[in-house]
């Protein structure tokens, strides 16, 4: 067996290039995309939808890092080790997410769909706009990524409300919380933004019944979905069958329930649809690698480690 040497990595990630991540990760750390026969001599694993099953032939791992602020694609492993598996909280990341929320938000409510569609017919036609404090914007999911794009949306004058599974206070915000205050957010909400974790308990949350709850008597002709968060909350189908009938207006989806979105799917054509390719927070290597190794720094001298999953809530 040979020497083993501290700080040793395994980078695994599917669909996309991992050069950059390996390049920057080798800062003080030898890294390595394949455990190869020296399995016992890694310390950390940099993931991102990596083959179950990997983690576990590890014996001497310490702790998971998940590029994306998404941890669903590393739970999912039927055989992860009993190790801390760490999200990314990052400012860059959260403010990529914050302008897709703003971008998507502002869309909805100033009819971009319908000027896009008149501009293409040559049209010379406006259609009522409310402004924003008549607007409610409704998020589902107070987290990092939630209560920062709460804060965004009232620096520019929305009514944002927000839906929590266990009660939360959040400055300018009104909150609902549980199975008993999900009626309520809905039925006032106008503009609907999911950034919920995908976890076992919010798997297909976005379905027909809920968006139905959802308040079409307003100044925008009815309700708007936004889904920023993971494309296993929505049920595809559902979210066609209300566009079609009415129940919902508009929707901006980033994410879905099958990755890359198939080209057959309806949603790519259908005309009161915007399609993002899981764009909405692109994880960035330049300032995510930092925080990632700060974290094994701190690991290493003995101190806690920050923004550990609580496997339990599945995030």
């Amino acid at each position: 067996m040979s020497e083993r040497k501290p700080g040793r990595i395994l980078l695994s990630v599917q669909g996309f290039e991992p050069k950059k991540w390996q390049d920057l990760l080798s800062a003080g750390h030898e890294v390595v995309l394949s455990p190869g026969g020296e399995a016992d001599a890694i310390d950390y694993a940099v993931v991102w939808k990596h083959e179950h099953g990997l983690l576990a032939k590890l014996p001497g791992l310490k702790a998971i890092f998940s590029i994306g602020a998404g941890v669903d694609h590393v739970l999912s492993d039927p055989d992860l080790p009993d190790v801390p598996v760490v999200r990314v909280v990052a400012s860059n990341l959260t403010q990529h997410m914050v302008d897709y929320v703003v971008w998507r938000v502002t869309d909805h409510h100033r009819q971009g769909i319908f000027y896009r569609s008149e501009q293409a017919r040559g049209n010379w036609r406006d259609r009522t706009q409310p402004p924003s404090p008549d607007v409610s914007v409704g998020i589902l999911g107070l987290g990092e990524l939630g209560r920062a794009a709460a804060k965004a949306l009232i620096a520019i004058g929305y009514d944002v409300k927000g839906w929590t599974r266990t009660p939360r206070t959040v400055d300018g915000v009104e909150t609902f919380s549980g199975d008993e205050g999900l009626t309520p957010f809905l039925n006032a909400t106008d503009i609907l933004v999911v950034l919920l974790p995908h976890t076992p308990a919010t798997e297909g949350i976005v379905d027909y019944e809920l968006l139905s709850r959802l308040r079409r008597d307003n100044g925008l002709g009815g309700a708007c979905l936004i889904n920023a968060g993971r494309g296993k909350l929505q049920k595809e189908a559902d979210i066609l069958r209300a566009l079609d009938d009415g129940t919902l207006k508009e929707a901006s989806l980033d994410v879905f329930e099958t990755e890359p979105l198939p080209r057959l799917s309806p949603l790519w054509s259908h005309p009161r649809v915007f399609v993002t390719p899981h764009a909405a927070a692109t994880s960035d290597a330049t300032h995510l690698v930092p925080l990632m190794l700060e974290q094994m720094a701190r690991l290493e001298r003995g101190e806690p480690l920050q923004n550990v999953v609580d496997r339990a809530a599945g995030y």
